[in-house]
């Protein structure tokens, strides 16, 4: 038995696998190019916009995309937006908040909601069999919340946590200050809810904020592994009177550069440099330029020296973290609006540091932007 085995195994080493076995027949080889779905898009009477690819595989996806965010609040409803993203899938007209938490496990589905400046997006995963509940569900969810207001004050409780947590991390509360300190107008407007908008708002002011942005004409039911026309059939009756807002002129934002300190208790300074990509995603060009140089530069953070998707390899890992070793972290990031956008690099660096390190920042910048200062990376060192 053992001499079998130490054959077989010796066999085995001998038989080289840089060729085909022998008798194997080799599936085809996939084109070079593969043809790109269809996407399907049909606009209802009402104005709202119906829009499909029929991916193969068995999971599905729709999501309701709105276009109301922060930049459409005043001073009186600020922070609406932050608290409709909390308030997504609880109580409505036709169902409890248990009522869709049981009926999406039934389904073995996942449902989401996020919040951004400028929209508003609600999301069901689920198997394709389940798509006409999914459908149904979801846009329940988002045309007849009740905003009940023990929702509401039981989510103005978690958000006033969340927004101490916010404070607390450096990153994310410069990602947010960069619009305040770059912007003039709308843009300006804090995703995040202002601590003294929480102690303001109310389940009448979010209901009077939902009311006058979620129309029809600015909405969009997007769905991946639908049949279009399944789709329409299933969601043209629950979207048909869905009342069609006034036309409303998009709040104006003005980049104007700017400087923002913050003393915080921490032994690293944390530095955010950026300047505005004018257009954004109006000028598609640009704004896809912009996301493959990110990519190109890349960054990471000197606690890790790699690995798979660690970003060893990017530029900014190369030619910074691996150079100077009181630079914590070093990355490049992008803000991408309808018009308007901002591109950056955020690093963390000792105080004693700092100069240098926003010194590398802004070299770094105008080398990626100078002819022949390129590099070539090497995918494997």
């Amino acid at each position: 038995m053992t001499r079998g085995l130490s054959g077989a195994a010796s066999a085995a080493r001998s038989t080289s696998l840089l060729h085909p076995l022998p008798g194997l027949d080799l599936p085809p080889c996939l084109p070079d190019q593969l043809a790109r779905l269809p996407t399907r898009i049909t606009t209802l009477p009402n104005g709202v916009r119906v829009a499909s690819e029929d991916v193969p595989g068995p999971t599905a996806c729709v999501g309701v995309f709105v276009a109301s965010g922060s930049i459409h609040e005043s001073p009186e409803s600020a922070g609406a937006t932050h608290l409709l993203e909390k308030l997504a899938f609880k109580d409505t007209a036709h169902r409890s908040h248990m009522q869709i938490v049981q009926e999406v496990e039934a389904t073995g589905g996942n449902v989401g909601a996020s919040a951004s400046r400028e929209q508003m997006v609600y999301s069901y995963d689920t198997l394709k069999a389940y798509i006409p509940q999914a459908v149904e569900v979801l846009l329940d969810s988002v045309r007849n919340p009740l905003f009940i207001q023990d929702e509401v004050d039981r989510q103005l409780a978690l958000t006033r946590e969340e927004v101490q947590e916010v404070q607390k991390n450096p990153e994310k509360f410069l990602q947010e200050v960069l619009n305040l300190v770059g912007y003039e107008g709308a843009i300006a407007n804090p995703l995040i809810a202002p601590e003294e908008a929480l102690e303001i708002i109310n389940a009448d002011i979010i209901r009077k904020f939902y009311h006058e942005n979620f129309t029809a004409d600015r909405v969009v039911l997007a769905a991946s592994g639908v049949d279009h026309q399944q789709l329409l059939d299933v969601a043209e009756p629950l979207l048909s009177d869905w009342h069609k807002g006034s036309p409303v002129e998009t709040p104006k934002s003005t980049y104007t550069g700017g400087d923002f300190r913050h003393k915080a208790e921490s032994d690293m300074t944390h530095v955010a440099l950026a300047f505005e990509v004018p257009g954004g995603w109006l000028k598609e060009r640009d704004a896809t330029i912009m996301t493959v140089i990110q990519t190109l530069m890349g960054g990471g953070g000197s606690f890790s020296s790699g690995g798979p998707g660690k970003g060893m390899h990017s530029r900014l890992y190369l030619r910074v973290l691996t150079r100077y070793h009181d630079v914590q972290s070093f990355s490049a990031f992008s803000n991408v609006y309808d018009s308007t956008g901002l591109f950056g690099i955020y690093l963390t660096t000792p105080p004693d540091f700092v100069a240098k390190a926003v010194d590398i920042a802004v070299q770094e910048l105008i080398a990626i932007a100078t002819p022949g200062q390129g590099m070539r990376c090497s995918l494997f060192g």
